[in-house]
């Protein structure tokens, strides 16, 4: 799945689910669900700060601009992101 920088993920508002929890690693992080007993490398610490801010700020791209991501790697992110959110480590939240 290709994920441009104006995807509709960006806009989405997400958490972490609430079954899984992050370990951090020095690569980034490993995330395990509880529920599934999925187990997903974050193999950047760039991404683990930007899951683990999600919560906090109303879209993905409010979360990319406060971890200070520049613009031209929200592509990236909006596809690694996607992929956590098929594989139910994010889940979509109420605003």
């Amino acid at each position: 799945m290709t994920v441009t920088a104006d995807h509709p993920v960006l806009d989405r508002s997400l958490a972490l689910h609430p079954q899984v929890a992050l370990r951090p690693e020095p690569f980034g992080a490993l995330a395990y669900h509880y529920d599934t007993r999925r187990l997903v490398f974050l193999k950047h610490v760039d991404l683990v700060r930007v899951v683990e801010s999600l919560d906090d700020h109303d879209t993905v791209v409010a979360a990319l601009t406060a971890c200070r991501i520049p613009p031209e790697r929200h592509g990236a992110f909006a596809t690694a992101i996607a992929s956590l959110l098929d594989s139910e480590m994010l889940c979509d939240r109420t605003r």
